[in-house]
């Protein structure tokens, strides 16, 4: 996976108020709990960020209609946004949105050997702004956007998807074969792999963000908490990790902060500020 060949210099600095920085955040188990709202001291913290003259950009593994329902959210009414783990951009001006950056793939071979290995596991390929096709529903709470289910499987690579959701029990078991076919393949959950197109991840389309502002290399900062988040976490000059992320995801960072819990990003943003 590609990220970005500048070597990254890692500092325990607060950013520089007089210097527009690039703050990027992780939606789910970041800035929020999957499925809940935003806490008051996470958007009081958003918005003191963004009051003091910096970019909050969501950079996560959601679809973008997901996104932009967190973004929404977080009181966020002109932001930047990175979804599907890299491969989706957008920008959100007013309730209004326009997709700026959009890397897609075949999902035929992916849905053949996901289907193949592990008969009844399932599939969601992302229809961008809008949902998921779908082989068999996932449960409530698992995608976000609408689910169409499709009546036969060749429906599923009906175009081009940024995205494919692979769930099932031991669905971490296909990701081998999926890097093996030049995807990126992130299994952030056993049961849970995130398919994009080849040499993405959040940094790639965060680091095209951070030019398209003007934004020194230099000041930019990450806080994230997954699998998804450690490419992230290596790019940026400034990277704190939620405190309850995986010992490996915590060792790419430069500082660690509380939990989920305990408004862990909205300490870690407040930080920042110094």
């Amino acid at each position: 996976m590609i990220t970005t060949t500048r070597v990254r210099q890692h500092t325990t600095h607060n950013l520089d108020l007089a210097v527009p920085a690039l703050v990027a955040c992780d939606i789910d188990g970041t800035l929020l709990s999957t499925g809940q709202l935003p806490t008051a001291a996470v958007r009081s913290a958003v918005e003191r960020v963004r009051a003091a003259g910096h970019h909050v950009v969501l950079a996560t593994g959601r679809s973008l209609v997901g996104a932009l329902d967190a973004a929404l959210k977080l009181g966020l009414d002109d932001a930047w946004i990175v979804a599907s783990n890299g491969a989706v951009t957008a920008h959100l001006v007013g309730g209004e949105y326009e997709v700026t950056d959009r890397h897609t793939i075949n999902p035929e071979p992916v849905v053949r050997v996901a289907v193949d290995a592990m008969p009844g596991i399932r599939v969601g390929v992302e229809v961008v702004g809008v949902g998921y096709r779908v082989n068999i529903p996932f449960p409530d709470g698992e995608l976000n956007g609408v689910q169409q289910s499709v009546d036969a499987i060749r429906e599923l690579w009906a175009d081009p998807t940024p995205r494919l959701a692979i769930y099932g029990p031991a669905a971490f078991g296909l990701v081998p074969v999926l890097r093996a076919m030049g995807l990126t393949a992130i299994a952030t959950r056993p049961d849970w792999v995130d398919v994009t197109p080849p040499a993405l991840s959040k940094a790639t389309a965060l680091d095209k963000v951070r030019r398209r502002l003007g934004v020194e290399y230099e000041a930019t900062a990450a806080i994230g908490d997954g699998e998804n988040d450690v490419e992230m976490l290596r790019w940026a000059t400034r990277s704190i990790v939620m405190g309850h992320a995986p010992a490996h995801v915590r060792a790419v960072a430069d500082r660690a902060t509380g939990t989920i819990d305990d408004d862990g990003a909205a300490a870690a943003l407040l930080w920042l500020l110094g």
